[in-house]
């Protein structure tokens, strides 16, 4: 029994699980040049594609063509915020639905992208049918309007969301899960994907730099930057990493939000608004980064965790995001933090991409 329960992380209850899978691909010129302007070319794939929807009952799906990353988060209300970089996206999927186009009408996108958010009540358990049915539509979308083009780049983005200190807060119940890889878990659900893909899996935490935090750390903070105050962070969170055998792990504390991918797709790189970072999960090697500036206090410290392959050990990433837990809460713990009145958002993230 201990062997298997240290295989389980417990969950509270209230976690909000969240799933939506972009494909995306890089249209040619021969495609626009079958229409008089890329709005036409864009509405006229959005009808096609939001038919298809509505026999396979997705709900939620927009058509995005203004070459801008769709970020995706929870929200009891429905709305949508762009920026120069960014689409954001933030609904419930227990009641919102949508069908919505996003276009520059000035110019031809380098990328086509299509989001499909998904809906209803038990996401997770649903999750390989909503896989199944959008690899439906993007099949039938590539035999018919977009024969000739690229393959769909296909990323499938799993996560589960939770306040560390639920409990304090009165949410007593927890739910063992075992968090299967989401190749093996489609797999033995009829949903079968290619040999040839990419899976990662991480997770991320926030620290507010609240008031307190501020007070506490005020001989750090009133020396003209803030190099030892970030330094002071980092330093707790890479000694505790290394001490649970955690080896891919960064801190983001430069006012962008971090973006993860696997090395063997993409690089580091940044702009004014988002850090990507790029590791490899197939090595054994010690993976450590920060990003902060030393002239600008942020209101926001994100923290990554990246699993390795071995950290999945063919039962499922429980163990490793008991050690997550056992990390973050190393930091907290000495924090002045109201854990009845204040938030420590964890997310567990599953990602798979493949070219369909």
């Amino acid at each position: 029994m201990a062997s298997l329960s240290q295989h389980r992380v417990y969950i509270p209850t209230s976690a909000r699980a969240n799933q939506y899978i972009l494909a995306e691909f890089k249209p040619s010129n021969k495609l626009y040049s079958q229409f008089e302007t890329p709005r036409q070319c864009y509405e006229r794939i959005a009808r096609q594609l939001f038919a298809l929807c509505d026999e396979y009952e997705l709900h939620n799906v927009h058509l995005i063509a203004n070459d801008k990353l769709p970020v995706v988060r929870f929200h009891e209300e429905s709305y949508c915020l762009q920026t120069n970089k960014q689409i954001l996206f933030f609904y419930n999927p227990r009641y919102h639905e949508a069908h919505k186009c996003f276009y520059d009408t000035e110019q031809a996108s380098k990328k086509i992208r299509l989001l499909f958010l998904a809906t209803g009540d038990d996401l997770r358990a649903n999750s390989a049918i909503f896989h199944n049915n959008v690899k439906k539509v993007l099949d039938t979308l590539q035999e018919s309007i977009l024969d000739g083009e690229e393959q769909f780049k296909l990323r499938d983005h799993q996560h589960l969301t939770y306040d560390l200190f639920a409990k304090a807060k009165g949410h007593k119940e927890s739910y063992g899960y075992k968090l299967r890889g989401l190749y093996q878990r489609y797999q033995s659900r009829q949903c079968n994907l290619p040999e040839h893909h990419n899976e990662m899996t991480y997770a991320t935490f926030k620290i507010p730099v609240t008031r307190t935090i501020k007070t506490q750390f005020q001989h750090l903070l009133n020396k003209g930057d803030y190099t030892e105050f970030y330094e002071h962070f980092y330093s707790e969170f890479i000694n505790t990493c290394e001490a649970k055998q955690l080896n891919i792990a960064a801190m983001v504390a430069n006012g962008c939000m971090p973006i993860i991918r696997n090395s063997k797709i993409d690089k580091n790189d940044s702009n004014c608004e988002l850090q990507k970072l790029s590791f490899s999960t197939n090595e054994q090697t010690c993976q450590f980064s920060h990003y902060f500036l030393d002239n600008k206090l942020v209101e926001t410290m994100h923290f990554i965790i990246v699993a390795n392959e071995n950290d999945e050990q063919g039962i499922g990433h429980g163990r490793f995001m008991n050690k997550v837990e056992s990390v973050i809460r190393n930091m907290v713990e000495p924090l002045a933090i109201n854990k009845e009145r204040q938030d420590i958002t964890v997310r567990f993230f599953q990602h798979i991409s493949y070219y369909q």
